[in-house]
């Protein structure tokens, strides 16, 4: 972590917090133009995403030199706008990361930077505002501030009213977030409404039956688990199960059979379709909570639990971690030995037969 350095502020010179806009007295010595009231703040930025982007913020809050030139003036600012846009992807990217892992402190810092730098770029009525926004707001409603997430949820709700090419997947995660935050006031019927928007802009964009519209309908299941609607929740969650076992499915198909062409220790291709960081910690997070719902029932139902196992060696196979898969594979060919022989797949078989050989081939081969 970056040393703590007491600062002595120049005369007329007003250095804020990094997070919190209060007056700064510590310094980070890594960067030193990132500045902070408390160690406290110092270390919840660190651990958030300042390590990330310590060095990355030097050539974007450094004085640009004078430039004689009007060629090189527009060169440095092109250049200059570039290192912000990547800053706001790389920290909005972290955000969401961290979002789907459940850290919802850690969230705040790095969403903050993201806010910060869009503001800069876009202005303070663009919709490029409105995704950072609505990370900010499910990050406070994971802390319980309900408050301050219906804050963001305001901003990010009037900006998409007053836009006029705001597109459909935003308007999705702003129902999305709208329904959560409903969710956790209790006020259930209006979390269901704004759910079921958050479905339909999603469909629109990629169909009903896609992993991106997926979200809603677990949220929607967990309503129901709530309200101890457990048919209309089990359905849902059978749902949003077979969305994700149809897509790991087909990745999965498409990995092994350009696997068994170039060598077993051979994995993935830049050209093929993968899942991104955010789509597998999305898919972890609803997958195995519905596994968890699964395995607590009091009645087990076999078929619905080989699927969501499943799906789940499945994720962790395409994200490499071959050992989780061997151990959800175990469990999976356990259950898949109580069904009958006629629901028995030969993909279970196929990707099991896979795992064990990445795990016996060196991890050198396939990295």
């Amino acid at each position: 972590m970056a040393n703590v350095n007491p600062l002595s502020n120049p005369k007329g010179v007003k250095l804020q917090c990094e997070l919190c806009r209060s007056p700064a007295y510590i310094q980070c010595r890594g960067c030193k133009v990132t500045y902070y009231c408390d160690v406290e703040h110092q270390r919840a930025d660190w651990t958030s995403i300042h390590e990330k982007i310590c060095q990355l913020l030097i050539p974007v809050r450094t004085p640009v030199p004078f430039l004689n030139s009007a060629a090189e003036r527009s060169h440095s600012m092109e250049q200059l706008l570039q290192r912000k846009k990547h800053l706001i992807e790389l920290t909005s990217k972290e955000a969401q990361r961290l979002l789907y892992e459940g850290r919802h402190m850690h969230v705040i810092p790095a969403a903050t930077h993201s806010l910060s730098f869009s503001v800069d770029v876009y202005g303070l009525t663009s919709v490029a505002l409105v995704p950072v926004y609505l990370i900010l707001a499910e990050a406070n409603i994971g802390l319980g501030h309900l408050t301050q997430a219906e804050e963001y949820l305001s901003h990010a709700y009037w900006t998409v009213l007053k836009a006029t090419d705001c597109c459909d997947s935003i308007r999705s995660k702003l129902h999305r977030n709208l329904g959560l935050l409903y969710s956790a006031k209790g006020e259930f019927e209006e979390s269901l409404r704004h759910l079921s928007n958050d479905v339909y802009f999603a469909s629109k964009v990629s169909g009903p039956s896609h992993i991106s519209t997926s979200g809603g309908f677990f949220h929607m299941a967990n309503i129901f688990f709530r309200q101890n609607k457990m048919d209309v929740a089990d359905s849902l969650y059978s749902e949003v199960t077979d969305i994700w076992h149809a897509h790991l499915i087909r990745l999965v198909e498409v990995q092994i059979q350009v696997s068994m062409r170039s060598g077993p220790g051979w994995f993935d291709d830049a050209d093929q379709e993968h899942l991104d960081e955010n789509q597998e910690a999305e898919a972890l997070q609803i997958l195995s909570a519905i596994y968890d719902i699964r395995e607590q029932a009091v009645k087990k139902e076999p078929p619905k639990m080989a699927k969501i196992l499943h799906t789940l060696t499945m994720l962790y196979f395409l994200s490499r971690d071959f050992h989780k898969a061997s151990e959800w594979g175990k469990k999976l060919i356990q259950m898949a030995d109580q069904l009958p022989k006629e629901d028995q797949s030969d993909s279970v078989t196929v990707l099991i037969e896979n795992i064990e050989r990445k795990l016996n081939t060196k991890p050198d081969t396939y990295q």
